[in-house]
């Protein structure tokens, strides 16, 4: 009874510190597609976009934390599309509010 719960455990813990250790990969044409039905050429720009947040993760990522790495991998792929903009996003809020003061 105890192994089962260890094993999952230490495979949850492990899958916590794959997700933390790497931007993820993310199908950023689906969201760019879904984003821009009413207008195809916004699907260029939202690319653009898209590109340039996982640019900017790629140098940054290892200066977040890392509970807010998985935190915000997990919120931005839950519910079907996913964005880099939205993670870029997510991290810098929480880096940013780790900042402010605890009164």
């Amino acid at each position: 009874m105890i192994l089962p719960s260890l094993t999952a455990l230490f495979l949850g813990t492990q899958m916590i510190v794959a997700v933390a250790d790497e931007v993820p990969k993310l199908d950023i044409t689906a969201t760019c597609r879904a984003e821009s039905t009413q207008a195809p050429a916004s699907t260029q720009a939202c690319m653009k976009d898209e590109q340039s947040a996982h640019d900017q993760l790629l140098q940054e990522w290892a200066n977040f934390a890392s509970s807010d790495r998985v935190d915000c991998s997990q919120t931005t792929e839950a519910g079907g599309s996913s964005s880099y903009v939205e993670l870029l996003t997510c991290l810098q809020l929480a880096r940013d509010a780790r900042k402010l003061p605890r009164n």
